[in-house]
């Protein structure tokens, strides 16, 4: 036998005996088990929380030249990205995983990018077969169905991970109308010049359209002010997110003293006690009279009407065909094909997460070298609140609801038009160049999320 001979035999043979263990390591999952047991035997298998937690499993071969820089590269990229322990515990438990880390799982799944081939070449049991796929989609299928209802939706669209705005939020009718009135009270500032409307018109989409609000005595904040409009469906509220609700936010700009500079909320209640038809009022709804609790409380129950339904986006979710034009159906398309969806996920299409500003590139760096602009204290995120370094420039996703009409854009307010805007987060958070036709497509797609104010 010639030589070429015997070595295509012996490769035939070597390849067969690689095919036959790969199937014996790379099985599917038990399908006795319930979906949350089968995508968690699919995460095993895939070593995902190797990378994705803070407890990684760094192998024996990291610690060689050649590997060492590339392994603990992918690592570090890997636990920036995404930290599954949260979704896993959710899975584990059977409460409900966050909407964020459904859309993310099911995106790499769907990609097929993860694990990487670097992971998997090394780990064959870890690779995505076509039966651990099934797994994993339908499994996320059934949470959504579970946790996250499309109720509002058509049929075809219910196992979206981006849900119509709701006709109405749950209020307390009595509550909310002294709200209202304190919302655009003045004298909840020291100096009587300044309300929440100041900074979050109802006129202008629940912001000012400025880089940074203005605050008693001229003063400017250090980041730019978020909208009022839907943010009853954000799980935190400030840009860090140090208040867990819309009541403990209310409470925050009032006594801030670049804001409102009130000194506390028995100044405040003191100032407004002098209007005693609003006492009056005040005090047959909330017995316990002017204070901080009922004040916030007040406030939240307004902005629970501030909620902007009927957008084209949402008819075209509901089942209306026509309700977006073909361009905008193309940019939502290309919104999902690069990933927008995954962080601006849900009701608002954001609001659920903290995700890190330049995941793909520095931003800050970039930022310094075209507005010669250099970090500030609002630039450090969450870690403002947790002192974690992994939480230093994450912020919490800003909502994508009437975006078209809340400029100008992130956290720093430094992007004017939404056209950059949408060019810039393809770059920084994508890793992806979008082209200029892309780019037109996902704005008109953006521009079909104005709604209709629900305020009563």
């Amino acid at each position: 036998m010639k030589t070429s001979s015997k070595l295509l035999i012996g490769a035939a043979v070597v390849i067969a005996a690689l095919a036959v263990t790969y199937r014996a390591v790379n099985k599917a999952p038990d399908t006795s088990l319930d979906y949350s047991g089968q995508m968690l035997a699919v995460i095993s298998d895939g070593g995902c929380s190797d990378c994705h937690s803070d407890k990684p499993n760094i192998p024996f071969y990291a610690k060689l030249p050649v590997a060492k820089q590339l392994i603990m590269k992918h690592i570090e990229d890997g636990y920036q990205s995404f930290d599954i322990v949260p979704f896993t515990e959710a899975l584990s438990n059977g409460t409900a995983p966050s909407e964020v880390d459904l859309a993310k799982v099911e995106k790499c799944v769907l990609d097929g990018t993860m694990p990487m081939y670097q992971y998997y070449l090394v780990h064959w049991g870890s690779s995505l077969t076509d039966a651990k796929e099934q797994a994993m989609l339908e499994g996320i299928k059934a949470i959504r169905a579970n946790f996250w209802p499309n109720e509002l939706a058509a049929e075809e669209f219910k196992n979206e991970c981006i849900r119509p705005v709701p006709d109405l939020v749950e209020f307390d009718p009595a509550k909310a109308e002294l709200g209202k009135l304190l919302y655009n009270d003045t004298r909840l500032s020291a100096d009587g010049t300044i309300s929440c409307a100041t900074c979050h018109s109802i006129e202008t989409a629940g912001v000012d359209n400025k880089r940074y609000s203005e605050g008693i005595d001229g003063q400017k904040g250090g980041v730019n002010a978020p909208t009022s409009f839907n943010a009853v469906f954000n799980f935190v509220q400030f840009w860090d997110g140090r208040a867990a609700d819309l009541a403990e936010q209310a409470g925050g700009p009032p006594l801030n003293p670049v804001e409102m500079g009130s000194k506390d909320f028995d100044e405040i209640a003191e100032r407004i006690a002098k209007d005693r038809a609003f006492c009056k009022a005040f005090n047959a709804v909330y017995p316990e009279g002017l204070c901080q609790a009922s004040i916030t409380d007040a406030i939240a129950e307004y902005e629970k009407t501030l909620i902007t339904p009927n957008s084209a986006f949402d008819r075209y979710l509901k089942g209306d065909k026509e309700a977006m034009s073909a361009e905008q159906i193309e940019g939502y398309a290309i919104f999902k094909d690069f990933g927008c969806a995954t962080c601006h996920a849900g009701v608002n299409m954001g609001g659920l997460s903290y995700e890190l500003m330049g995941l793909r590139a520095n931003y800050f760096e970039d930022r310094e070298l075209t507005l010669k602009s250099g970090l500030t204290d609002g630039d450090n995120g969450r870690w403002a609140q947790t002192g974690l370094e992994r939480d230093r420039f994450r912020f919490k996703t800003p909502g994508l609801r009437n975006v078209a009409l809340t400029w100008p854009y992130y956290h720093d307010g430094s992007v004017e038009t939404l056209e950059q805007a949408i060019e810039m987060m393809s770059r920084y958070q994508c890793g992806k160049e979008m082209d200029e036709a892309q780019v037109s497509r996902v704005k008109a797609f953006l521009e079909a999320q104005t709604g209709e104010l629900n305020e009563f």
